[in-house]
């Protein structure tokens, strides 16, 4: 992580995962996030927006951990030696991404692994 993205500071939590927290800058015409990426070992890794603040509810987003669902769980299997530099940051930044896209058109572009769709309107949300 720290060679890829030395802008990310890491701490070992008191469960054992380690915490990296740092900026991504998708495009220079969008707002630079603070991302915080939780490895958890053989668990799915937690990313949460620190700052901006999202709107209420954005698609993809899991609502009670305060997370991005950035793959469904039925099509891709975390393993403890998966690299979070590798497949979750560069996923992080495709959801920050099609986020911003979706603020200005009310259309989800990514995909949409929820219901194997490649387009979500905002109000059907």
């Amino acid at each position: 992580m720290k060679s890829a993205y030395p802008q990310f500071k890491h701490k070992k939590k008191d469960n054992g995962s380690i915490e990296f927290v740092g900026n991504l800058t998708v495009r220079p015409e969008l707002p630079t996030y603070t991302v915080s990426l939780e490895y958890r070992g053989s668990k799915s890794p937690i990313v949460r927006v620190l700052n901006p603040t999202l709107v209420e509810n954005p698609p993809h987003f899991y609502s009670d951990s305060q997370s991005l669902c950035l793959y469904h769980p039925d099509n891709y299997k975390w393993k403890r030696e998966n690299l979070v530099a590798k497949e979750i940051v560069a996923w992080t930044s495709g959801w920050i991404y099609f986020y911003e896209v979706w603020l200005q058109t009310g259309i989800w572009y990514g995909p949409d692994a929820h219901s194997n769709k490649l387009i979500k309107k905002k109000d059907n949300i």
